[in-house]
């Protein structure tokens, strides 16, 4: 049974030591470092006193001092890049658009349930051996469809605006992408698991939780191989998308989540452990 007298020292814990067994189980999951720690003025202020005695020494005053350097703005973005350029942002939007046929958008499901299926990175794709580096600009698609459970890879040519290639792929799970963490912690939210979490968010704000945006969080695929014990009902992870999450009170406490297992494919939640 819930103990209700300071539980929440048993879930509230310290950053580090969250950070050091979250790693462990999830070396994906990177935990954010202190919070306003900039040491910017103490070297700038020793940076200024060095300059100033060598000054002195050497009889100029601050006038002698050098000025400050000027940054330059960065080069307006074009349309498409060059080369092995990185895609540039009209690049990135005509390769999902090119990806996403209609009859993919109709088919496939988002992790919500939307219409097509969810669309995780793009990126700039190797070119042929035969091309070198003078090849077209192609873009690698990923996209998860919910539908069938399926990573699906497109590989966009931008120059002819064709689809050179299509793969599939059943029981590949890569990282996950940060809407379909939200969506799993809006599943937790949603579900008689997430009361613990509830509580000990209202304990450490004196607020109600009730929305993703009040934490911070993180998350990673969950592999059923890496566990001695796994429910029954997650069973099919690894063929269904299934994520593990690290949450924390903004600016505040962790709060322990990684024992609760979502199954995006079956929206349900599991408790491990």
């Amino acid at each position: 049974m819930r103990q209700t007298v300071r539980r929440h020292l048993g879930k509230l814990v310290a950053g580090a030591a969250i950070a050091v067994t979250a790693t462990a189980a999830m070396v994906a999951i990177t935990l954010p470092g202190p919070a306003g720690a900039d040491d910017s003025g103490s070297r700038n202020g020793s940076q200024e006193q060095g300059r100033g005695g060598q000054a002195a020494a050497d009889g100029r005053g601050s006038a002698d001092a050098p000025r400050p350097g000027v940054i330059a703005d960065a080069p307006a973005e074009g349309e498409r890049g060059v080369g092995r350029d990185p895609l540039t942002d009209d690049e990135l939007e005509r390769a999902e658009q090119l990806a996403l046929s209609p009859a993919a958008r109709a088919e496939g499901r988002s992790v919500t349930g939307d219409r097509g299926p969810h669309h995780l990175t793009t990126n700039l794709a190797e070119p042929l051996p035969s091309e070198a580096d003078a090849g077209p600009r192609r873009a690698e698609v990923r996209f998860y469809d919910y539908r069938s459970d399926e990573l699906v890879t497109k590989t966009v040519n931008l120059d002819t605006g064709k689809v050179e290639r299509t793969g599939t792929q059943h029981g590949v799970q890569p990282s996950p992408h940060r809407e379909e963490l939200r969506e799993a912690l809006e599943l937790i939210l949603g579900d008689p698991l997430g009361a613990d979490l509830k509580a000990d968010y209202q304990h450490a704000t004196g607020k109600p939780l009730t929305t993703p945006d009040q934490l911070w969080f993180n998350g990673d695929v969950y592999r059923p191989y890496r566990e001695e014990n796994v429910p029954d009902k997650l069973a099919e992870c690894g063929e269904h998308r299934c994520v593990r999450m690290v949450t924390k009170v903004k600016d505040g406490a962790w709060i322990d989540t990684r024992n609760l297992i979502v199954d995006l494919s079956a929206r349900t939640v599991a408790r491990v452990g």
